[in-house]
């Protein structure tokens, strides 16, 4: 199957009542990770680069052929979408043109109308390529590239209007964070999800950013108030070096030819696609890829 937009999916996930899983990827290993694990689940998926991720992995054509070669190559049958996370306006716009099928161009570092009318400039040139955008408001908690928040709340005034301009999806902030979960983190605002959703409508999916580490009956509870899009990547960075850690502790990478990087960065791979059906399972995505 050829990489689709997340559009239509997300959208079917806001009517469903369940939440697709978006998925950062950094390097070949982890992309094969969640392509298995969504397949075996039989899920609609997003595996998404960051820009640090991307310049890492080589940059966004490098990113875009990994995907595109591997759903060839693995056979994958359930809808992939290739997704910018936390794009900076430049980065949003080349990745469109290097054929990504869904970016989120990130300006809520930005003040509001700038963050607005580049917006509005992403979305034209998106949607001019049948390519899906997501948009926020509120910045979120942690640090993602560089640009650091405190986990505001969402202004939903500014909801209102990101809205309007005709974006695909919506990350806004209802307290959640980036990186780990300190011990005397507040939890989600529910109330303030709520008061999003009854502004924006009914139609328009919302993000839910820095899903891991929080408890599985948040999750759910932010399903059921219009999050249809899930981002997991701290949890993946944790159960790879976990797994690869013990891997090398228990001296497997000493016996026979256990340091070839198949055998060392195995353990790991296979972590990663086990949390991501996981994920899938708490989202309430599996078997929706039909």
């Amino acid at each position: 199957m050829p990489l689709v937009r997340g559009t239509e999916f997300l959208q079917a996930a806001r009517k469903g009542g369940y939440a697709v899983g978006a998925f950062n990827t950094n390097n070949l290993e982890w992309t094969q990770a969640i392509l298995k694990g969504a397949e075996e689940a039989q899920a609609p998926v997003l595996i998404q680069t960051s820009m640090g991720a991307a310049k890492y992995m080589g940059g966004y054509q490098v990113c875009y052929d990994i995907v595109k070669d591997l759903i060839d190559s693995m056979k994958i049958t359930v809808p992939v979408a290739l997704h910018l996370d936390h794009g900076a306006y430049e980065d949003a716009l080349e990745c469109i043109e290097i054929g990504y099928t869904s970016v989120m161009f990130d300006g809520s570092h930005l003040p509001f109308e700038e963050n607005i009318e580049k917006a509005k400039d992403v979305v034209a040139k998106a949607h001019a390529k049948g390519v899906s955008v997501e948009c926020e408001v509120g910045t979120i908690g942690g640090e993602e590239d560089g640009i650091v928040g405190r986990g505001e709340l969402a202004p939903i005034d500014e909801c209102v209007k990101m809205a309007a301009i005709g974006i695909d999806f919506l990350a806004c902030g209802i307290g959640n964070i980036h990186g780990v979960y300190p011990e005397n983190w507040a939890g989600l605002d529910f109330d303030h999800l709520k008061a999003i959703t009854d502004a924006v409508g009914s139609d328009l999916p919302l993000v839910l950013h820095g899903g891991s580490g929080i408890p599985v009956e948040q999750v759910k509870r932010a399903i059921s108030l219009g999050i249809s899009k899930v981002n997991v990547n701290t949890e993946c960075q944790q159960v790879f070096a976990a797994a690869t850690r013990k891997y090398i502790e228990a001296g497997k990478d000493l016996e026979g030819k256990g340091f070839d990087p198949r055998k060392l960065l195995k353990p790991g791979t296979d972590a990663v696609t086990e949390l991501v059906k996981e994920r899938i399972e708490w989202f309430g995505t599996t078997g929706k890829a039909k």
